[in-house]
């Protein structure tokens, strides 16, 4: 008896310390997708349930080019976890070797595949740094530095960070009218041993906490550094996972940053018309 062919589009289910994505290849670039549809996939309960959507493209002068959604549908200009994530891929699929450059709506990226298949990625070199900004949100008042690592983050350290509402106070920092109109990510860690910090991130776009984020330890290793309280390497403990943050600064910039962790293939599938058509 002949078996019906379910129709749709294949992917395969990746982990970044936790950051989940739905990863597809659209080498051949004739896959195109609404912010409805991202919306649909990556849903919980009716899709694949992801923090994002990355694409795989072909661009010339590149490896490839990285086109990553947020689950609420919107384009960013970079997710760190997912960058490891999509390295991994090309390079388990065949398209690249161990060392990989590839861009992304940010900027051109270098990838390393460890042997133990940890990723480890080049970051673009932070920019906007401030400090000693303080934000008052109903329920309290936070004091911490402002970053942008592709994105925009806000990133303050809590005590009890086991403890702490970070989806209540993340969502309220997110939308702060100090960050408007674009709003900012909001980081917040709790110190953990030399050079090491708990973090709990609150992500716009995902509009709430994820288990972890590759640019937001990114800007708390830039930020915990520029305060003097760590140096580099930095090694953060998510909710997901670890990573490590490596940089180098020299008249007055952060250069040659690194973002290490783990880039885990978790399932591969077939996504039924019915889940984004519907």
């Amino acid at each position: 008896m002949k078996k019906n062919k379910l129709k749709g589009i294949q992917f395969t289910k990746m982990s970044g310390a936790g950051n989940d994505f739905v990863v597809i290849d659209n080498f051949n670039g004739k896959l195109k997708l609404s912010a409805e549809q991202i919306v649909k996939i990556c849903r919980r309960k009716f899709g694949i349930d992801a923090d994002g959507i990355i694409l795989l493209e072909k661009i010339k002068g590149a490896d490839f080019y990285m086109r990553f959604y947020n689950n609420d549908g919107s384009e960013a200009s970079m997710c760190g976890n997912g960058a490891r994530c999509i390295a991994r891929f090309a390079y388990v699929k065949g398209y690249v070797k161990d060392k990989i450059h590839f861009m992304a709506k940010d900027g051109p990226h270098y990838a390393e595949i460890k042997k133990n298949g940890d990723v480890k990625l080049q970051m673009i070199n932070p920019h906007t740094l401030q400090l000693n900004i303080k934000v008052k949100v109903d329920g309290g008042e936070f004091k911490g530095g402002f970053v942008n690592t592709g994105v925009p983050h806000f990133v303050t350290e809590v005590k009890e960070l086991d403890k702490f509402d970070a989806v209540k106070f993340g969502n309220r920092i997110r939308f702060h009218k100090q960050f408007a109109p674009n709003g900012t990510n909001a980081m917040f860690v709790e110190k953990a041993g030399v050079n090491k910090y708990k973090i709990r991130s609150y992500e716009r776009g995902v509009e709430d906490e994820t288990l972890a984020c590759g640019t937001g330890a990114t800007a708390a290793g830039v930020i915990m550094n520029a305060y003097g309280k760590a140096v580099s390497p930095v090694t953060f403990e998510a909710p997901g996972g670890t990573l490590k943050i490596s940089f180098k600064y020299r008249d007055g910039k952060y250069t040659d940053v690194f973002l290490e962790g783990s880039a885990d293939i978790v399932a591969e599938g077939i996504i039924s018309e019915t889940v984004y058509k519907q």
